[in-house]
């Protein structure tokens, strides 16, 4: 299990855009699943919609390939790595996410070759496919390893 901490080591997202709050199975480059609180007082909520607070199906996504470049960037050859979303496939959203949910997402490996990478995920809400789809990544230098090579 990984929690927050160790996942901004793998990760370069921050707040307010780290959207996962803990791996809790991982099988490197074979499949993660993460978790999502989602609370009221995040700041979409403001905007999406006042009255009537849904989690933004983009954020869904982009939760979603963070669970994703999690399990792309614990494989072999990763260190150093930074792995890019670089598209979206066969994205279906089931049912809307709101403030007291808690989603889970599970990602499974379809191909990995040197520097590209592409993932089916589900995102689930109480065992209901909130949404699905398959996500492509493009793996390259992180900027600070490069720095790091440079001295």
């Amino acid at each position: 299990m990984l929690q927050t901490r160790e996942i901004m080591e793998i990760l370069p997202h921050r707040y307010p855009f780290l959207l996962v709050d803990r791996i809790i199975e991982l099988e490197p480059g074979v499949r993660a699943v993460g978790i999502k609180n989602v609370t009221a007082n995040e700041p979409q909520f403001t905007g999406h919609w006042p009255g009537n607070p849904v989690f933004p199906g983009v954020l869904i996504l982009e939760a979603m390939a963070q669970v994703g470049g999690v399990l792309l960037l614990t494989g072999m050859e990763a260190e150093g790595k930074l792995a890019l979303f670089g598209g979206v496939d066969r994205a279906r959203f089931r049912r809307q996410v709101v403030p007291g949910d808690q989603i889970r997402f599970e990602v499974e490996m379809l191909r990995r070759k040197s520097t590209i990478g592409k993932v089916k995920g589900v995102a689930l809400v109480d065992d209901q496919v909130a949404a699905e789809a398959e996500l492509m990544f493009a793996l390259t230098t992180a900027p600070d390893a490069e720095a790091g090579k440079q001295g």
